[in-house]
């Protein structure tokens, strides 16, 4: 099973660096970029197109034919319409979800953006999130990207995870390291 999901996880990086590749040599990064941020959000607004696309019974026609109207519609670059159809030729357009969000990583990088998980255990507004990333931003040398979530199981504090790097000051988490002494004891 995990040699699966590190089989999916390389194979993806791979397609989403060939079309990073492709884009910024054709001077098309931030068009592409574009189209994938917009098709990203069809697949995770529509149920139906994610389950079109992870069914591995559809027949080439049928996803080359619905991948064309969605890229017409759309108005994505020739490119990108081109890596979409080796991705249903080469059968791996079942990770397309996995490449794209790769592809989204690879260009924030490369613009030295640093994307990291911010849990509170209460709302933070729009001033204080963007006073955190400023802060992090100067200690670190680069531009953080937040993808926040409140959760108030953490009782109070927060956790942040930015690469390998995770900071946990929640009170839940003090709670677990207290009963883990108690019960050493």
């Amino acid at each position: 099973m995990s040699s699966n999901k590190s089989f999916s996880n390389e194979t993806s990086d791979r397609y989403a660096r060939a079309i990073f590749e492709l884009a910024k040599e054709n001077k098309g990064l931030e068009n592409i970029e574009k189209n994938i941020q917009d098709l990203l959000q069809v697949y995770n607004s529509n149920k139906g197109f994610e389950d079109f696309i992870k069914n591995p019974t559809q027949s080439f026609s049928t996803q080359q034919n619905v991948i064309n109207k969605i890229a017409e519609k759309m108005n994505f670059l020739q490119i990108f319409k081109n890596f979409l159809s080796v991705l249903i030729v080469k059968r791996r357009i079942f990770f397309l979800k996995k490449i794209m969000i790769s592809f989204l990583k690879i260009s924030a990088l490369a613009r030295g953006e640093l994307s990291a998980k911010l849990i509170s255990s209460k709302n933070l507004s729009e001033i204080e999130l963007q006073n955190i990333s400023k802060e992090l931003s100067k200690v670190l040398g680069s531009e953080i990207n937040f993808d926040y979530k409140v959760d108030k199981e953490l009782i109070g504090g927060f956790k942040m995870q930015i690469g390998s790097l995770m900071i946990d000051t929640s009170i839940k988490n003090k709670l677990k390291k207290y009963e883990q002494i108690m019960l050493e004891n």
